[in-house]
């Protein structure tokens, strides 16, 4: 995956880049088919300085209608489970690897994730979070580069270049099998406690800063994630 040139940077360290550029950029995206069947681009939304990101894979049809990701019963169930991690809403960062819901909640085609994942790795740059939680296999196999499945990757961290990632089960998945949603809130507990036990580090935001060699070696993880 190469590097997606953002007008106005010249190296786009972490952090550097900012959401609203990226969406500027995404403008209305006709890169793939997805857009000849979408209401909405879904491009992500929360807080910018999030400590922890959230990936699913696609929007659904209550995502595609109000432009927003989870949302519906999907999103009711995240948000009743954030707590169990010491987190709100409000404090995170959701993002899909497809900004475009795939006609009938299809999976992913190879050549929209090739189209589209350049955003999500931006997102990701531009956030610099802590810890990546990925919400089901197809965001998983994505950002761990894997097709091992979620039932063996859950319930322990893995690292992939500078990311901490948690794989999980995706919330509309675990409302349909109630066993997964007390595995998936079991990892929401982990996560809370992970978070408690590496306190937050303030970081220098200035580009001058975010740019410093070890920075940069750090930055180089990420382009290879999901390739």
């Amino acid at each position: 995956m190469g590097v997606m040139r953002i007008p106005g940077h010249e190296h786009q360290a972490p952090r550097e880049v900012s959401l609203e550029e990226i969406r500027s950029v995404l403008g209305d995206c006709r890169l793939c088919e997805l857009a000849q069947t979408r209401t909405n681009i879904v491009f992500g939304v929360g807080n910018p300085h999030a400590r922890v990101m959230f990936v699913g894979e696609a929007p659904g049809r209550n995502e595609d209608l109000q432009g927003e990701p989870f949302v519906g019963r999907a999103g009711e169930n995240l948000n009743a489970i954030l707590s169990l991690a010491g987190l709100s809403r409000d404090e995170i960062y959701i993002a899909n690897v497809l900004k475009c819901r795939p006609p009938g909640n299809r999976d992913p085609k190879a050549d929209e994730v090739l189209a589209c994942s350049p955003f999500l790795r931006e997102q990701i740059r531009s956030i610099w979070p802590d810890v990546i939680v990925t919400l089901g296999n197809p965001a998983t196999h994505f950002i761990l580069k894997t097709e091992v499945g979620i039932t063996r990757l859950r319930g322990r961290f893995h690292q992939t270049g500078h990311f901490t990632v948690m794989p999980t089960f995706h919330p509309a998945a675990a409302l349909r099998n109630p066993a997964w949603q007390e595995l998936l809130e079991a990892d929401f507990r982990m996560l809370g406690d992970w978070l408690a036990r590496h306190p937050a580090v303030k970081t220098p935001q200035a580009p001058a800063q975010a740019s410093a060699p070890v920075a940069r070696g750090e930055a180089e993880a990420l382009p290879r994630v999901g390739e």
